[in-house]
């Protein structure tokens, strides 16, 4: 029988499809495909109703947005006017919401695993939600869709993430612990490309973030309602496409390689899952372990002793990696510079020995590197070097000054802000960025050129007469990525007050030009450690006395693009000194002569080497915590 509304609805010309071949505005109150009574009445023209439809449209009715009826009266009209054009956008619109949900679902968390086969696959997760929706009544399948399609837009930014973090920091991202770092992403990119690419791309990821979100949970309600509007058809596809993944399960079937059926989706929700109750279990029996040191009892004159009278200076080199010396690209000429400042040293005296350390960080995350090679533990997350920083846990460079023979200070060129964790370092006095003297350009993110750090560092502390030794930690930025524009040697007497590095700055390297090209990069970080480590050896070549004690090693490995997919985390360490008591000391270290470690040489945990080096040099261990 006919049923009275306030719609009047055209005809379906010949070729336009049925309203119920698509999920387009189910009818309020009931499925798109459910049996009975039609709810319009046809007009005979055709014509008749597309002039009369904005006058039939409906009126806006209390709480309902005016300007919603004038886009439903718009949309109707076109559609009556563009039939093809109608059917046309729908089909598309169906096949970019089947393809960004598949998509979603099949998205790897790391760029190798970024193939055309892995997209090649049934996903188990498309094929539950498919029957789910479709034992659902209509509200309960457009939140549960809606829901659905959130879950997979906050999936695909987790595998981005994931991604972006594997590619930099040779691990994924940790929900728990890492969104502090996206703050430190932006200010890198700020020092490196200016404040204002900076503030855009923080801008950009948000606005991408919103959008993934959106545009998935409309995908996901429009595939929703196009399940419902053919239900017995999806029902038989649903179940034979469940009977083909548990057959290529059962079979092992593959593609290219990859399984056909698979559960990536869930997968990784759960490995994340796993990921958040391992950083939770993680922090409790680390804030133990931290409670525990070998020395954290050993009062100050049974530290180091075999050091006395010493100047020890501490120095990290930022991203010098096993790379550096061993890829193709860059160990030729990292090479030339190790073997060269090896010789100039033993001309003025100096021996040296090295070998390697494995970084508990990579690709970024200095600090990591810095504390576990300073206190003793595995310091391989923010949590981990929160707990840490905030305890008394003994350190290298506090070892010494707890004896009261030293004066310590630190030179830290990359430090713009307050620094709270010179305290926790044992450092009497810190030279930031701010504390050196300055006055040339800034070399992308580095705030000044290694040569003019150290040249500020001997003026300052290392050249002044003294009554005490000194220990000094410092920190060489010049090789931190982007690795462009790069600075290089001058004439120590030049360097001034820095101004003859202007020249220099602006006729480098723009780091947009290197930035998307793999060798270019490997070519200027392998140019970056070379000046590093040339500026370092020429100090101690012209600085250095007959009681100058150098330890320099690097802090992590270079990001994956330079060091190489599932490269180490090794870096290249050294002792240097002019006494041949301070090198007889680690002779069973079995450590290779000079500045550059052999492929053979022993590789320790980073957080293996302050016991090792507290032994070596007279150190009596006083538990405390055990």
């Amino acid at each position: 029988m006919p049923v009275f509304t306030r719609f009047r609805q055209p005809p379906t010309p010949a070729d336009e499809p049925h309203e119920e071949d698509t999920p387009d505005e189910p009818r309020e109150g009931r499925e798109p495909d459910e049996a009975g009574e039609p709810d319009v009445v046809e007009p005979e023209d055709p014509g008749e109703a597309v002039e009369a439809a904005p006058a039939t449209a409906p009126a806006a009715d209390a709480g309902q947005d005016p300007a919603a009826v004038r886009t439903w009266r718009t949309w109707r009209t076109w559609r009556v006017r563009h039939p093809r054009a109608a059917l046309v956008l729908r089909r598309t619109t169906t096949v970019l919401a089947a393809v960004l949900v598949l998509g979603a679902l099949l998205l790897p968390n790391t760029l190798v695993a970024l193939e055309p086969n892995r997209f090649a696959r049934i996903p188990a997760e498309a094929v539950i939600a498919a029957v789910l929706l479709l034992c659902l009544p209509r509200t309960a399948r457009r939140v549960a869709a809606a829901l659905f399609g959130l879950g997979l837009g906050v999936l695909t930014v987790l595998n981005l993430l994931d991604m972006g973090f594997t590619e930099y920091l040779g691990r994924g991202f940790n929900v728990v612990l890492d969104w502090g770092l996206l703050d430190d992403a932006q200010a890198y990119v700020a020092d490196s490309m200016g404040g204002a690419a900076a503030a855009w791309a923080a801008v950009g990821a948000v606005l991408l973030v919103v959008l993934v979100l959106v545009v998935t949970a409309l995908a996901a309600v429009w595939l929703g309602e196009l399940l419902a509007a053919h239900r017995e058809r999806a029902a038989r596809g649903a179940l034979l496409a469940a009977t083909v993944w548990m057959t290529c399960v059962a079979l092992g079937v593959q593609t290219f390689g990859v399984p056909v059926a698979t559960r990536s989706a869930s997968g990784a929700l759960e490995a994340q899952a796993h990921r958040v109750v391992d950083t939770l279990r993680d922090e409790a029996a680390f804030a133990k372990e931290a409670k525990a040191d070998r020395f954290g009892a050993t009062p100050g004159a049974q530290l180091v002793p075999d050091l006395r009278g010493k100047d020890m200076v501490f120095t990290f080199i930022e991203s010098y990696g096993r790379s550096a010396i061993e890829d193709p690209v860059t160990a030729p000429g990292v090479g030339r510079t190790l073997d060269a400042g090896t010789k100039a040293l033993a001309a003025k005296g100096f021996r040296a020995k090295s070998g390697w350390l494995t970084s508990a960080t990579y690709g970024g995350s200095s600090w990591l590197g810095h504390s576990t090679f300073l206190s003793g533990l595995w310091v391989d997350n923010q949590q981990r070097y929160r707990t840490v920083t905030a305890g008394d846990h003994l350190t290298l460079t506090k070892a010494f000054r707890k004896t009261g023979e030293w004066d310590t200070v630190g030179v830290m060129p990359g430090v713009q802000k307050a620094w709270p964790e010179a305290e926790w370092h044992g450092l009497d006095k810190v030279y930031d960025a701010f504390d050196l003297g300055y006055r040339g350009p800034k070399f992308s993110w580095s705030t000044m050129p290694d040569q003019y750090a150290l040249e500020a560092f001997q003026r300052l502390e290392h050249g002044r007469e003294r009554d005490r030794p000194l220990l000094a930690e410092v920190i060489l930025t010049s090789s931190h990525q982007p690795w462009a524009p790069l600075p290089r040697m001058v004439g120590w007497d030049e360097v001034g007050d820095g101004s003859v590095y202007d020249g220099i700055e602006a006729s480098g390297v723009e780091a947009s030009d290197i930035i998307a090209d793999s060798t270019r990069s490997k070519e200027e970080y392998g140019k970056s450690i070379a000046y590093s480590v040339t500026s370092l050896t020429q100090w101690l070549e012209r600085y250095g006395t007959d009681d100058t004690v150098l330890v320099f090693l690097g802090d992590h490995q270079p990001l994956a693009r330079v060091s190489g997919d599932g490269a180490s985390r090794d870096v290249p360490v050294s002792v240097v000194a002019k006494d041949p008591k301070v090198l007889d000391a680690i002779d069973d270290w079995n450590w290779t002569e000079g500045l550059k470690p052999a492929e053979d040489a022993p590789v320790w945990r980073m957080s293996s080497f302050r016991d090792r080096f507290l032994t070596a040099y007279g150190s009596t261990p006083h538990p405390t915590g055990e």
